[in-house]
């Protein structure tokens, strides 16, 4: 069942007439003999909203109690069961009551799209995801109720319902939209003409970045490349903090603001590790950046300016997207921070916008998946602290005259063994404790300047302290491993948490799942390799990264999936508690890969069914569309062999024409049967030469009737490179179903025309014209729409022409005829060299 489609009535704020054009066009429909129903329509007790619900049949809604209280909702079974071609709902970004069917509106929407019905639906800009920042700093209210931009884009029909703000107030004003005790607090608040004007920017904004999309689409299923100005490409760096969200919406906007712009999020890992960020937050923004048609990447880089500055050179960028710091003030002794440093060393070429957001100067927090390895730079202040320090602190008492005394001093030196545990682990701490009780023996325990201990006091102070250093050193050691092991697997448990949603989620993309090993484990490559037996040599089943492995043997880490298959990483080796994340990681990998065959497999399975299928048409076909013509060639072979009756010359002259036009009709049935069977196997092979189209077209035209065609094709029109022959079995067969179809009334007009490079050739008739959802159906084999008598043909005709246009590097398409009718439209390459060949006069010529 072909999909429905959703037309969208966007407005910039509530009382634009969004629901009052909906109903508007419902009217109409109905008028024109489509079965359009109300599915769900809220008034809001406006008068002349309520009245254009007169005269349209509206289902039933569903009652739902919440909270002791009873809603009404869409229901959508019933809508499923009445099933009517168009279906209206209003309030697209709508939240539906707890004990719904779906959650949100948008959703109820998608199953009667999925159903095939047609929808027309009503939003505001507001309800937008992508803008739910920029419309809360813009009228103060954080809206609720949000829809997925990608819901709205993919609308087959998005329209503008405009209103200027005065216009907007003076409605307001007049009760039209909200009762009169509400109207001066809007008025005073929402509806403020400064909110007004904002939300009407962002409306006309966001629909004219549609309005370009469409057109690249349009240029692209054309075949049209022209120069375009330099592409904005918005590079947002990440560090997997809350604050990505906003960063990712700010530069969502700022993309939506020049045509053809892009987003490119990236994450920089260091190369130590697991990832240094929550996965569940990184996963939730990748899934935000990918809805607002961004792209999301993972970059391996120690130094992570430099390496952003790389990436975002290496992919053209020309602005950076970065968070202000969330850093507290003391923390900027150990640098000015990435922000400042990219904003430093970019250079004239990127522009670099910080964006402020909640998180500023919060803190960054300790890293929640480092493992218990600390980084250099600890260790070696752990080292000082614990070597150093101890030597400084002796110059410091030595040069007192009075000292602290002994039991200070012992203090002081303990002092410093518990800073070295905290920077540098139990090593550091150690040597701490053994220097500390040279130096407290040596200069501080009479005698003085010796290794040996007078009193005996003082021998059990100097034990105590180093047993106490080195009982303290090992527990904050202790405890620094221990937040760290439990913050390893905090991360570990969200990895594979994230990993299991991807297996209810049925994601079946292997490259998607190696690299996602590849970023967590900060690989270099990854590769899945298979073998069917022992002895059989190692097959790679998907890979990721430069240069992958081919064996086990050769990678730096494998891990073995069942008897036959392996994982195999490249890059560093990994730690043995790794290895336990990998293992669901690699069985993954295994399911996903199983999974794709399968689908595969469901595939060939459908493309022999739809062989049986062609071949029991073919067989109708062959039963009764090509005994027709036999029929009557027999019956008038019969008669004229007949000796029972004398036939005149006329009579014998009107039976060979009989013959005649049954012998064309089955060669031409014949010949498409034929070239359906060479498009099926894939023997159709064009031989590519440059050709002026009046030289094809009107021998094309042999097997229409006289005078019941219109052609217009201008001398000075640029030749095109395609095969003539399959050129003109293709626009002979499109003619003939025009004229077929045709009213007689009027000629079909075969006109032609040429646009930068490539060359329309339009075949439009006055016949009834084909609905929307037809058009694609009328191209596919033995097809014959509406009511075509059997014997008309076997309905190939036109899956043919297409057949042999894109094998010749074309398209062929249908459109509204303007007045009626139907209108093929073929479009050809331009030969090379024949561009911009200027237009000439038409030459019409009557066929």
């Amino acid at each position: 069942m072909a999909r429905g489609k959703l037309r969208i009535y966007l407005g910039a704020a509530p009382g634009v007439g969004k629901t009052y054009a909906m109903l508007s066009e419902a009217h109409r429909r109905v008028e024109r003999g489509t079965d359009c129903v109300v599915a769900f329509v809220e008034h809001h007790d406006r008068p002349r909203t309520e009245v254009l619900l007169h005269g349209l049949e509206q289902i039933r809604r569903r009652d739902i109690e919440h909270r002791s209280a009873v809603f009404s909702e869409m229901d959508v079974d019933a809508v499923l069961e009445r099933a009517p071609a168009v279906a209206l709902v209003d309030e697209l970004a709508h939240t539906n009551v707890p004990g719904s069917r779906n959650a949100k509106r948008w959703q109820d929407v998608e199953e009667l799209l999925r159903a095939g019905i047609d929808v027309v639906s009503t939003v505001n800009i507001q309800h937008l995801e992508s803008l739910g920042d920029v419309v809360e700093s813009i009228t103060g209210v954080r809206q609720q109720e949000t829809i997925p931009d990608e819901v709205a884009r993919r609308a087959d029909q998005i329209e503008l319902v405009d209103m200027s703000p005065q216009a907007l107030r003076r409605r307001m004003a007049h009760g039209n939209i909200y009762k009169s005790d509400k109207v001066d607090a809007a008025l005073s608040n929402y509806f403020r003409p400064g909110n007004l004007t904002a939300l009407r920017e962002l409306a006309l904004l966001w629909v004219a970045d549609r309005v370009d999309e469409y057109l690249q689409q349009y240029r692209g299923e054309h075949g049209i490349s022209a120069p375009w100005q330099a592409r904005e490409r918005i590079v947002v760096g990440l560090t997997g903090g809350p604050e990505g969200r906003t960063l990712i919406r700010r530069a969502s906007r700022m993309a939506a603001k020049g045509s053809g712009s892009e987003i490119l999020a990236v994450y920089i890992a260091r190369s130590d590790g697991l990832t240094s960020a929550s996965p569940k937050e990184l996963a939730v923004q990748r899934t935000l950046v990918e809805d607002l048609g961004g792209t999301f990447h993972h970059v391996i880089g120690d130094d992570i300016p430099s390496a952003l500055l790389a990436f975002a050179r290496g992919v053209n960028a020309t602005q950076i997207v970065l968070g202000s710091s969330r850093r507290k003030t003391w923390q900027y002794v150990y640098g000015p921070g990435v922000g400042a440093t990219v904003a430093r060393e970019s250079g004239p070429d990127l522009d670099v916008h910080i964006v402020t957001h909640e998180e500023v100067a919060k803190g960054r927090g300790l890293p929640i998946a480092r493992g218990a390895r600390l980084s250099r730079t600890r260790i070696i202040s752990g080292w000082i602290a614990g070597v150093g320090g101890p030597a400084l602190l002796t110059l410091l008492l030595h040069g007192l005259e009075n000292g602290p005394g002994l039991a200070n001093d012992v203090l002081l030196f303990l002092f410093l063994t518990v800073a070295a545990a905290l920077l540098g682990g139990l090593a550091p701490a150690l040597a701490s404790a053994a220097a500390g009780s040279l130096l407290l023996n040596y200069w501080f325990t009479p005698p003085t300047h010796t290794l040996t201990v007078q009193d005996p006091e003082n021998f059990v102070a100097i034990v105590i302290f180093f047993a106490v250093a080195v009982a303290v050193a090992s527990v904050v050691d202790l405890a620094a491993r221990r937040t760290h092991q439990a913050a390893r697997l905090r991360a570990e448990s969200e990895i594979l948490s994230a990993l299991a949603g991807s297996v209810l989620r049925g994601e079946t993309a292997l490259d998607a799942l190696l690299e996602r090993v590849r970023e967590t484990f900060a690989m270099e490559s990854v590769a899945l390799l298979e073998r069917s037996s022992d002895v059989d040599p190692w097959t790679t089943a998907g890979s990721v990264g430069p240069a992958p492995v081919t064996r086990p043997d050769d990678a730096d880490v494998d891990m073995p999936v069942g008897d036959h298959m392996a994982l195999a990483l490249s890059g560093r080796v990994l730690p043995a508690e790794d290895r336990r994340v990998l293992g669901a990681f690699a069985a993954q990998a295994a399911v996903v890969l199983d999974r794709q065959r399968l689908v595969g497999e469901a595939e060939a399975a459908r493309r022999l069914a739809e062989g049986n299928r062609i071949r029991t048409a073919l067989l109708a076909a062959v039963s009764h569309d090509l005994r027709t013509p036999l029929a009557a060639i027999k019956a008038a072979v019969s008669s004229l062999r007949s000796d029972d009756v004398s036939w005149s010359d006329a009579d014998e002259a009107e039976f060979l024409a009989a013959i005649e036009d049954g012998a064309d009709r089955l060669d031409h049935l014949v010949g498409n049967l034929l070239d359906m069977s060479r498009l099926q196997t894939g023997t159709v092979t064009p031989l590519i030469r440059e050709i002026d189209l009046d030289e094809v077209v009107p021998m094309a035209l042999g097997g229409v009737p006289e005078g019941s065609v219109d052609l217009d094709i201008p001398e000075t029109l640029p030749m095109v490179a395609v095969d003539p022959g399959l050129l003109e079995r293709a626009v002979a067969n499109i003619v003939e179903n025009a004229v077929k179809y045709s009213t007689g009334r009027e000629r079909v007009a075969v006109a032609a025309s040429s646009h930068g490079e490539r060359v329309e050739l339009r075949v439009a008739d006055r016949g009834r014209g084909v609905p929307d959802e037809a058009k694609e159906r009328i191209f596919e084999p033995f097809q014959r729409y509406g009511d075509a008598p059997r014997g008309a043909g076997v309905g190939l005709g036109l899956a043919v022409a297409r057949g042999f246009v894109e094998s010749m590097g074309g398209t062929l398409d249908a459109e509204d005829t303007p007045g009626g009718g139907l209108t093929m439209v073929l479009t050809l390459t331009a030969a090379p060299g024949q561009v911009g060949a200027g237009p000439a006069p038409p030459a019409q010529v009557a066929s």
